[in-house]
């Protein structure tokens, strides 16, 4: 462990070889004595861990001193020892922020103890804060956020650096299981917001008489059980991001209350009269198509445009097969270590049989099946009998069906359609083939439903 090193800058020698013999006596200290103030700026190059400092010294007294410390390194704590009991000097060098100030006398020696200590659980503490955001970081940086090297995933990363440089909403569509709040927490803790709070609330969960509570909060007394003033979501996220999943479930009235907090940057408990100023990033997630809702008349148009922002479709696992094993490799790997299992390998036919299925969960489901196959393996390899799918809906039954080719061909084409929001060059693009084949089939009615 290194020492925690002090410097003792005081120009009466007899003083300073008390302070460090009676500091020395704690192993974990290394003190050293300096007789003026400009030999220990002399030696701020050392980096000491904290400085006491006398503050009538011959060359420079010790605000000035102070002034030329923090020049060099402002995060050293100093402590200032002085003769001088005039309470002034006191507060005037506690608001240019020397961390204690202390009289010489008789117990000195016990307060400047006890004042290190202190100053040392605050720096530990301090650091401790430091490693974790650096920790939580790490978890949520892109490449550990959303796992894989296809060319959509790379997509998704240029899409989420694009986010992080600006306070835009981001709206994140995609399937069930296709990780949309990991890529919201990943914006929040790598932009300039990540130091304040990321608020998650799930709109498919709340009961609709509490939807505007849970959001902006209650008075005492506003309705009948709210025996205390509750602080909501909104408030909980200023100045950090708030993430309401599953918007599409919201009904009118509140996306109406939504739309004039996020135009006024503001709003007001239930029940209260206090306008509350806002500042947060809003990030919005939905599996279904908001434009179709806004058709169907489900959903605002005018809250619409203003949640869109910037936004981020996440790909079906199907749609990006070459991450299947990487993302399994992951998680096997990622549940051995937490279970102290040691290296888990996969057999060639349980990654064909992965490959093969259809993973209607995404990659939710896939960790799940990974979960279940590296409990159930033995000898630390997983087979195929021990990839265990909960749904039929896989590509072998799919090209089992008793369908001609024309029947398939149909289907997938409409399927495609569907996806690309019956945008028929990105479905001729996905699919390979001309525009034109597509539209032939249109005009002579073989894309109708059944």
């Amino acid at each position: 462990m290194n020492k925690y090193t002090i410097f003792i800058v005081e120009d009466d020698p007899w003083y300073s070889q008390i302070l460090q013999y009676h500091l020395s006596l704690n192993p974990d200290y290394e003190v050293t004595l300096f007789s003026s103030g400009q030999e220990c700026l002399s030696k701020m190059s050392l980096k000491p861990d904290l400085i006491t400092l006398d503050f009538l010294l011959p060359d420079l007294r010790g605000d000035k001193i102070y002034k030329k410390i923090r020049e060099v390194n402002p995060n050293v704590p100093v402590i200032m020892i002085s003769s001088q009991e005039d309470i002034a000097v006191a507060v005037k060098l506690l608001k240019m922020g020397v961390s204690d100030y202390i009289i010489k006398d008789e117990a000195t020696k016990d307060l400047l103890w006890n004042s290190i200590i202190r100053i040392r659980e605050t720096q530990n503490l301090k650091k401790e804060v430091a490693y974790l955001k650096e920790e939580l970081g790490q978890k949520y940086s892109f490449e550990n956020t959303i796992i894989g090297k296809s060319d959509s995933i790379k997509r998704i990363y240029g899409m989420m650096g694009k986010a992080i440089k600006t306070n835009i909403n981001i709206s994140i569509t995609g399937e069930t299981g296709t990780g949309k709040e990991l890529v919201a927490k990943a914006i929040h803790y790598n932009s300039s917001r990540n130091k304040k709070n990321f608020i998650a609330v799930n709109m498919a969960a709340i009961p609709f008489e509490l939807i505007e509570s849970d959001l902006f909060g209650h008075e005492r007394g506003a309705f009948t059980g709210a025996i205390k003033q509750k602080i909501g979501k909104f408030e909980e996220a200023n100045g950090g991001t708030l993430f309401l999943d599953e918007i599409a479930e919201l009904n009118l009235s509140i996306q109406a209350k939504l739309l004039r907090v996020l135009q006024e940057r503001e709003f007001v408990r239930v029940g209260g009269n206090k306008n509350i100023k806002l500042d947060v990033r809003l990030i919005i997630a939905t599996h279904k198509d908001l434009a179709e809702e806004v058709r169907k008349g489900t959903f605002r148009e005018d809250l619409f445009f203003r949640v869109m922002g910037l936004p981020i479709k996440l790909p079906p696992l199907r749609e990006r097969s070459e991450d299947i094993l990487i993302l399994a490799k992951y998680f096997v790997d990622d549940f051995a270590k937490e279970n102290n299992m040691g290296i888990i390998h996969f057999a060639q036919e349980a990654k064909t049989k992965l490959l093969h299925y259809y993973f209607p969960g995404n990659v939710r489901e896939l960790k799940a099946i990974i979960d279940l196959a590296a409990v159930l393996c033995e000898n630390n390899k997983i087979t195929a009998n021990d990839i265990t799918f909960t749904t039929s809906k896989n590509k072998e039954v799919f090209i089992n069906e008793q369908k001609t080719l024309k029947q398939y061909t149909r289907e997938i084409i409409k399927y495609y359609l569907k996806k690309n929001n019956n945008d028929v060059i990105a479905a001729a693009k996905d699919l390979d083939i001309g525009k034109s084949t597509i539209y032939k089939m249109l005009k002579n009615g073989e894309l109708d439903s059944d």
